[in-house]
């Protein structure tokens, strides 16, 4: 068997050294020999195509766990198989992005189709759930005529957290919000939540909740959200997520150092950056300063279906069988209740919290927001 230095393997194979230690450490390519003197790796030549397809693969995006699969096949034709399996499934999650894209482009622009003359209401039921493994249930959802909410709590306190948040908002379900200054209002309504919180968790940063609401204007929803709690938007058969997580994966996957497949299997991917706790002050991990959450207006479209949810859903179901049952479902009641069983029958590894809402015409004599 022919050896080659780890130097002239690398030129040969078109990597770098550096790259040949991480594939070793990561069990994708083993040196063929070691110096036990030295520690010095030594490649065979044999070894150069398996190199290469390791490269190709990392080119291609391919998470490394599935590299590893793949080069541990020895027909060709299987290695075949899954890579055109996982080409697919890039180019669906491609079409997908590409259609968000659209979408957040109409909504920057102000371009989105309305219906001026059309009233506009909310059909919308919201259930939490304990799921099969946690003691407690820590969530609170609430759905009402114009306010949507879904709150995460987390530490000794997480449940008393999540509701002392959700009930701050929940004065905003009684009146018709402004037709002008809707986000002003939103904004001191979470700041209120941040008081809450605070009271519950009595200065404990171990303490604290997740948010995502939407409140309903007749024409628009505002969006406010902190943490890994979602917001989904099901229009004309796409499903877009409609939030961004606030967590330490996220900004991983962010800058490029995570893939969204490997995302889904880090040690750390319910680690928060953000979100309301006890603590006082400003910065990363609370919810107090202007600018830590998220907080937007969205155009509504008659036909819309909306969904919130804790990570307890969005972490157990995938977006294409999140996307199917929320497709399939034939008003928000049903669809809350699929949701929830779907993600128990997985193995309900966490609480697990839906809310569902329509956006549909109004009918004679009834408010329209």
């Amino acid at each position: 068997m022919r050896m080659l230095t780890i130097g002239a393997f690398a030129r040969a194979a078109r990597l770098s050294p550096k790259a040949l230690r991480l594939y070793d450490e990561l069990d994708l390519l083993r040196p063929a020999r070691v110096d036990p003197d030295t520690g010095y790796r030594h490649y065979a030549v044999e070894q150069l195509e398996q190199a290469r397809l390791v490269a190709w693969l990392r080119r291609l995006g391919m998470p490394l766990a599935r590299i590893r699969e793949v080069c541990a096949l020895t027909d060709p034709a299987d290695a075949a198989r899954e890579i055109r399996a996982y080409w697919a499934r890039v180019e669906a999650e491609t079409a997908a992005r590409r259609d968000l894209a659209l979408f957040l482009v109409d909504q920057l622009s102000g371009t989105t189709e309305r219906e001026p003359t059309t009233m506009l209401t909310l059909r919308h039921s919201a259930h939490s759930d304990r799921g099969r493994v946690r003691p407690v249930n820590q969530d609170t959802a609430y759905a009402g005529g114009r306010l949507l909410a879904v709150a995460d709590g987390f530490g000794p306190a997480g449940g008393p957290a999540s509701s002392a948040a959700v009930e701050a908002l929940r004065f905003l379900d009684t009146e018709a919000p402004p037709a002008g200054g809707v986000l002003n209002l939103l904004e001191d309504a979470v700041r209120a939540a941040t008081d809450a919180v605070r009271d519950v968790a009595d200065g404990s940063d171990e303490i604290g909740t997740t948010l995502t609401a939407l409140l309903w204007t007749g024409s628009q929803l505002a969006l406010v959200h902190i943490g890994d709690t979602r917001a989904y938007l099901l229009r004309d058969g796409a499903l877009f997520r409609v939030t961004h997580d606030h967590t330490l994966v996220q900004s991983l996957v962010d800058e490029g150092r995570l893939t969204p497949e490997e995302a889904e299997t880090h040690p750390q991917r319910t680690l928060l950056l953000k979100a309301l706790t006890g603590a006082a002050g400003t910065g990363a991990g609370t919810g107090g300063a202007s600018g830590s959450y998220d907080l937007r207006l969205h155009e509504a479209r008659r036909g819309d279906r909306y969904l919130l949810c804790s990570d307890g859903l969005s972490t157990t179901l995938p977006e294409d069988t999140l996307r199917a049952l929320l497709s399939a479902a034939p008003d928000p009641a049903a669809a809350v209740t699929v949701l929830i069983d779907a993600a128990n029958e997985a193995g309900g590894p966490d609480n697990v919290s839906c809310v569902v809402a329509d956006v549909v015409e109004a009918v004679s004599g009834e408010e329209a927001g």
